[in-house]
């Protein structure tokens, strides 16, 4: 047990991962985390989406705008900002690389429990990416 609430165990994993300390998934990354976001499950799933996101995309930092906690919930509003460097995420699997610099805003929602994350879910704006990409193009009427 632990008497730190979900949004300190959120705010000091957001905080050391942006510090470049790895070790922090194994610490508080549940290994057994649900992640309702992706198809990739627990603490190694989560390992395979950051190194594909390390893949496709260089120069990645991430712009912070609320934390919010309630309870055993923690909501984060982000930006993830890279260059497009490759194309293997199954969501712009095979698209030419454009080489650009990318945003992409996303809201995590992660539950905590006994000192660690057990559950993510997560809101993308993957359009507005694509569109950045040339991947997508909106239609007009």
């Amino acid at each position: 047990m632990t008497d730190r609430s979900a949004k300190d165990i959120v705010e000091e994993f957001v905080r050391r991962w942006d510090e470049g300390d790895e070790r922090v998934i194994d610490e508080l990354i549940a290994e057994n985390m649900v992640n309702h976001a992706a198809a990739p499950q627990g603490r190694e799933g989560w390992k395979l989406i950051l190194q594909v996101i390390d893949h496709d995309l260089a120069d990645v930092t991430i712009e912070h705008h609320a934390l919010i906690g309630d309870g055993d919930l923690v909501a984060h509003r982000m930006t993830m900002h890279g260059t497009h460097r490759a194309s293997t995420m199954p969501l712009w699997h095979g698209a030419p690389v454009t080489g650009a610099r990318v945003s992409w805003p996303y809201i995590h929602i992660w539950r905590a429990e006994n000192g660690q994350i057990v559950e993510h879910w997560a809101c993308r704006d993957d359009i507005g990416l694509l569109t950045e990409l040339g991947v997508w193009t909106p239609r007009t009427s």
